[in-house]
């Protein structure tokens, strides 16, 4: 009887050692990062380094999870309830959509983070088939008779938004004089439009579409995604710079709401800001992406050679001028694309 009630006593103290130590761990967390559809092998490399950094940071375990797609459609989804604990989309004008939505986030949101919250940049650049049969060599080459073009839906996709404005902004400045800039533009996108003969909903859909469906002379293409091309189809695929292109600014947030809800905010604010690192920004450039360091710029530079780009502020005074002033309902875009 003894013995049984030194058992019992024995039981009762590893089980309560066992709680204390359990009350003590941290338990494990799960955060959704919501993105646009060419960050998938970013994110891949990027998430596994920082649940490494976060482990040995504070003993958690951490599970990211992944949701990709056009950034538009991206953005409607989680106005519409999906759970996101962060945002990295492909335009400034999606992220907006989340405050102007519901609240999701704050009105001064971009500020919270270094470089309006754009920890990598990017830019658009004409994909062709091997040879470049078509003789693509700038945007002028895309409105040919004959030359079929590949590029997403702008109503739905982020990356199609900063095709369109960096063909706009080329036709402007080389077809219009001082008065008639935007009319000679808007003739120019037509023709391009009538050029093109699907629609899809994102980057990575027009990727398919190019690469695997063989659709199209030319692919425009964010530069990351031209390059992963280039290395999964070799010799199948070619890509060129144009003269003039733009600076693409992807950003990323926290979305307020629901980390203030699900108690998340101290991880999603982490995750965010290890991509500011020399780590991350290593990743960043090795997966095509201009880096925002000047020590992973200079490492990448080879890679990513400097262009002659212009910013959506300075050509289009911004993201919210731009989206009302092209792709919103009647907008240049619903006027100049006729569907096939």
């Amino acid at each position: 009887m003894t013995q049984r009630r030194n058992f019992i006593k024995l039981s009762v103290a590893f089980a309560l050692a066992g709680a204390a130590l359990a009350s003590q761990a941290q338990p494990a967390q799960t955060l959704l990062n919501v993105s646009y559809d060419p960050t998938r092998e970013l994110y891949v490399e990027y998430n596994a380094a920082f649940t490494r950094h976060w482990k040995a940071k504070t003993g958690q375990d951490v599970t990211i999870k992944q949701s990709h797609g056009g950034s538009g459609k991206q953005a409607r989804a989680v106005i519409d309830g999906l759970d996101a604990d962060v945002v990295t989309l492909a335009l400034a004008g999606d992220v907006d959509a989340l405050y102007k939505n519901g609240g999701w986030i704050p009105k001064d949101w971009q500020k919270r983070l270094p470089l309006n919250s754009s920890p990598y940049t990017s830019t658009i650049v004409l994909v062709v088939r091997q040879g470049n049969p078509k003789g693509i060599k700038d945007w002028d080459d895309l409105i040919k008779p004959g030359v079929s073009v590949i590029t997403p839906n702008p109503k739905t996709s982020g990356g199609a938004r900063w095709n369109y404005l960096a063909a706009y902004e080329f036709a402007k400045r080389k077809y219009g004089g001082k008065t008639d800039g935007d009319s000679k533009a808007k003739e120019f996108i037509t023709k391009l439009y009538a050029n093109v003969p699907v629609l899809d909903t994102g980057a990575r859909g027009s990727s398919v579409t190019f690469a695997q469906r063989n659709q199209g002379d030319v692919f425009i293409s964010w530069e990351n995604e031209a390059y992963l091309l280039e290395k999964e189809f070799g010799s199948k695929v070619d890509f060129i710079y144009p003269s003039l292109s733009i600076l693409a600014e992807p950003p990323v947030t926290v979305v307020d709401k629901n980390v203030d809800r699900k108690g998340t905010r101290q991880l999603a604010e982490a995750y965010l800001q290890f991509l500011y690192t020399e780590e991350a920004q290593d990743i960043i450039g090795r997966n095509f992406y201009r880096p925002t360091s000047a020590k992973a710029q200079a490492k990448y530079a080879k890679q990513l050679p400097k262009l002659k780009l212009f910013t959506i502020d300075e050509a289009f005074g911004g993201w919210d001028k731009a989206g009302k002033d092209h792709f919103a309902d009647g907008g240049v875009f619903d006027q100049i694309y006729s569907r096939k």
